[in-house]
């Protein structure tokens, strides 16, 4: 488990994926920017069990309820993350601190260059989660994504190892 002031994050066990089944079939959870794939719970324990260099996790209060899911995926030297709440959960500040543990937890842990997420061009939320954190937007990559009956663009952040060490050491500097 990684612990953070509000919310901590905990590996989804595959008896836990009832729960992210529930969210992922639900368009309310899912919001108007991610694409809404219908899947029975098996495709996505047969999913859960196939993943290799990808991690799902739990975002939940400290009481431990889970309010949202954070996932982070190694490709070639980074990791990719990508990060949803409960409709009831949204902005508060949890997603911006599910991504500081989950970054800090990666740079940490793994010889990785820079984290990386991609967001719906008018996700305003999702962004100063990411830029909150340090994240800097790189490009608009135009219609890479298929989601509810269009292609959309998305936008791609990145946090690298030398900012992630320049933002933890102004925290240190500078306490909240």
């Amino acid at each position: 488990m990684l612990e953070g002031e509000k919310v901590s994050l905990t590996l989804i066990e595959r008896d836990g994926v009832w729960i992210l089944h529930g969210w992922l079939n639900d368009p309310e959870y899912t919001g108007e920017y991610e694409p809404f794939a219908q899947m029975t719970r098996r495709e996505l324990e047969r999913t859960y069990d196939s993943l290799s260099d990808e991690h799902w996790w739990f975002i939940s209060l400290n009481n431990g309820s889970p309010v949202g899911f954070i996932s982070n995926r190694f490709h070639d030297g980074y990791q990719v993350i990508q990060f949803f709440l409960a409709p009831e959960e949204r902005g508060k500040g949890y997603a911006t601190e599910a991504v500081r543990i989950i970054v800090d937890y990666l740079f940490l842990n793994h010889d990785i260059v820079r984290v990386q997420a991609e967001t719906h061009p008018e996700n305003t939320a999702h962004q100063r989660a990411l830029e909150s954190n340090g994240f800097t937007r790189e490009a608009v990559i135009r219609k890479n994504l298929f989601s509810r009956g269009a292609w959309r663009d998305s936008v791609l952040y990145s946090i690298l190892r030398e900012d992630w060490k320049k933002r933890e050491t102004e925290v240190i500097r500078n306490p909240p």
